[in-house]
């Protein structure tokens, strides 16, 4: 489908709401899985494996992490894109920080847990594309090759999670990896059903 000559571009107020609501509801679901003892994919799941295993808290590991992503978003996407992934991280670990303080489980089934975790961060990372914003990491390199060469980001990230899920293995019992796995499949669907080039006109 090809794209009009003058795409409706996003207002900046536009912009700031979508990002507020995409890491809120990232931050939820992380909330899910941290509560529930799973993974899920990109450098978010890197970092929660790290704090299972040492102890760290989740926000510190994460910016950590990030950090050499962020040097190839400020050469490969510019200086734009780059600020927008930085606020989005600051928001993420707020909320983040903010949702373990404000949000307790007396009961949480491990499979609402899986399910319903990777929706909520599966449609906060689309509103977040749909805005030319990620939370560094991996999908900074999805965002990228899908804009510069045609791959999918959700195929890309579901490839990049397959591996971390395989090193979960070495952390965590066989059946909440299983579940993470789960959710991990529901949260990349999102994104490639509904993050296609040419299909959402909107522009940053």
């Amino acid at each position: 489908m090809p794209q009009p000559s003058n795409p409706i571009r996003h207002r900046p107020y536009e912009d700031s709401l979508a990002i507020l609501l995409g890491t809120l509801l990232v931050a939820l679901g992380l909330a899910f899985y941290n509560q529930a003892k799973l993974v899920t994919g990109s450098m978010a799941g890197l970092a929660l494996l790290i704090q299972y295993a040492t102890g760290l808290s989740f926000g510190p590991v994460f910016a950590a992490i990030n950090l050499p992503f962020c040097v190839f978003a400020w050469r490969h996407m510019g200086w734009s894109r780059l600020a927008r992934t930085l606020v989005a991280l600051a928001l993420l670990w707020g909320f983040t920080w903010m949702t373990a303080r404000v949000v307790h489980f007396d009961h949480l089934d491990r499979v609402y847990a899986a399910v319903t975790g990777g929706v909520l961060m599966g449609v906060g990372l689309l509103v977040l594309f749909r805005h030319q914003t990620g939370l560094g990491g991996t999908n900074i390199l999805a965002m990228h090759l899908q804009d510069r060469h045609g791959f999918r980001a959700g195929y890309v990230l579901l490839s990049i999670d397959a591996a971390i899920l395989l090193g979960a293995c070495f952390i965590l019992p066989v059946g909440q990896v299983a579940l993470s796995m789960v959710g991990v499949a529901v949260l990349n669907v999102i994104i490639a059903l509904n993050h296609r080039p040419g299909r959402y006109l909107g522009t940053a």
